[in-house]
């Protein structure tokens, strides 16, 4: 009999939620999307469908997702992974996101969104439903917090977040969820160790305040904290990254010392400085999202998981990477 390879990893709950996800996700972005991401030149369905097998080898038990990655077509390939490419039908959740279009202007566009991403999705139930961002046109946020929770009382949604809202944007958020007796369980924001703004800025403090958990996007800085970047190996990047300053020689210049305590600490633990800066995060008390478009870069991640940094080694990295929080 085939025994089932999943590493056990530990859960943590998502806010107030009953939502338990292991304390690092994998993000979905680049899965069929051809717009920001390469897909279908130097990656496809295999390649992503590897990746999917090998998160939940390793124990990792969800990922975040959105109707807007590659149109769709990301949660479209997730649920045909979890129908076709789990056979030991491990636990997987999911967590999708809602954009707040200019022409959804009626709670009804929510209900309809839903059953969409559900349709793509091929479940019945979405673990965790996001606003993608806290833009308000035409639908105000009482009544789009109304329409989330009336959701959750219907058995759709398990758990409501948001991404991208400052302090007071949460917090308004969190006041009319409250209203419903649901809890806000997430704010997803760009947060890393090269972007610590949210400690300066209220949202940090405002989450845990409101007992809302932090998900990290983007918690590899595009791949700068990896050392795949340095001085000493330094070429002019490819695509987007041409045009992003930090991507220069002066940027790498300035993140520098930050790269040598990763390497520094990777050597004390045997890991990779991308593992070091995901389990800072951890450490911090936020739960990662960093992408993959393979099984390799999956194994990457999860090797962030099983092991912590000291409170010493932590506050290392606070000091390096202070400068980051303006």
């Amino acid at each position: 009999m085939t025994q089932n390879p999943t590493t056990p990893q530990p859960k943590v709950n998502l806010g107030k939620s009953n939502i338990a996800v292991t304390p690092l996700g994998i993000g979905t972005w680049a899965w069929g999307d051809k717009l920001f991401w390469s897909y279908g030149k130097d990656y496809g369905a295999d390649q992503v469908a590897e990746a999917f097998t090998a998160t939940l080898e390793a124990g990792i038990n969800w990922f975040d997702t959105a109707e807007v990655y590659g149109i769709g077509e990301s949660e479209t390939l997730l649920g045909k992974f979890i129908k076709e490419n789990n056979p030991h039908h491990q636990e997987v959740l999911i967590a999708t996101k809602y954009m707040p279009l200019p022409w959804r202007f009626a709670a009804s566009a929510v209900s309809d969104a839903v059953q969409a991403s559900l349709d793509r999705l091929r479940v019945d139930r979405l673990d965790l439903y996001q606003v993608h961002s806290p833009f308000a046109f035409l639908m105000s946020q009482e009544t789009l917090m109304n329409a989330l929770a009336d959701e959750v009382q219907r058995g759709r949604i398990g758990a409501i977040g948001v991404s991208n809202y400052s302090a007071t944007q949460m917090k308004e958020a969190y006041g009319y969820l409250a209203a419903r007796g649901v809890p806000l369980a997430v704010n997803q924001v760009n947060y890393s160790l090269l972007e610590r703004q949210i400690e300066s800025n209220g949202i940090w403090d405002a989450a845990q305040q409101l007992g809302v958990t932090i998900l990290a996007y983007s918690p590899l800085a595009q791949g700068l904290v990896t050392g795949k970047y340095s001085l000493e190996s330094y070429r002019l990047p490819e695509g987007a990254r041409r045009f992003d300053n930090r991507f220069s020689k002066e940027g790498l210049t300035k993140i520098a010392p930050v790269l040598e305590v990763l390497r520094e600490l990777g050597r004390i633990h045997d890991r990779t400085p991308a593992q070091v800066a995901l389990n800072w995060l951890i450490c911090r008390g936020a739960i990662p999202i960093p992408g993959a478009k393979n099984a390799q870069q999956v194994q990457e991640n999860a090797g962030a998981l099983g092991w912590n940094l000291t409170a010493a080694e932590v506050s290392q990295l606070d000091e390096v990477t202070k400068n980051f929080q303006k």
